[in-house]
């Protein structure tokens, strides 16, 4: 009886990991116009070279200043940018979440 059950979990467990998939990974093949559409305009797009260009979306993450419950420091603590990788189709082939504390307006091509 305790195999059944361990063997019924570890299944569950094992179909639980394998069908979690990523809220960004539906956009893989979809049109950029599509994307803008559902997501809005970008906070920021470069061209990246001859490999199309990338959509940059980012939120701010302000902390608490831990002073009075609920207060928040002055300036952002750190930002999260979602980048999207569109080819010269506009087709998206790629995307990266990534946490920096750098500005929009600071971020370049590498």
């Amino acid at each position: 009886m305790i195999k059944k059950i361990l063997l019924l979990l570890t299944i569950f467990i094992l179909h639980s990991c394998s069908s979690s998939k990523n809220a960004s990974d539906k956009w893989i093949g979809q049109s950029k116009k599509n994307l803008i559409k559902s997501w809005g305009t970008p906070i920021r797009t470069l061209n990246n070279a001859e490999q199309g260009e990338i959509l940059i979306y980012g939120q701010q993450v302000y902390a608490n200043a831990g002073n009075e419950e609920g207060s928040r420091i002055a300036g952002p603590n750190h930002w999260i940018y979602t980048y999207v990788y569109a080819n010269q189709e506009g087709k998206i082939y790629s995307y990266k979440i990534d946490k920096q504390r750098i500005t929009p307006q600071e971020i370049a091509v590498k």
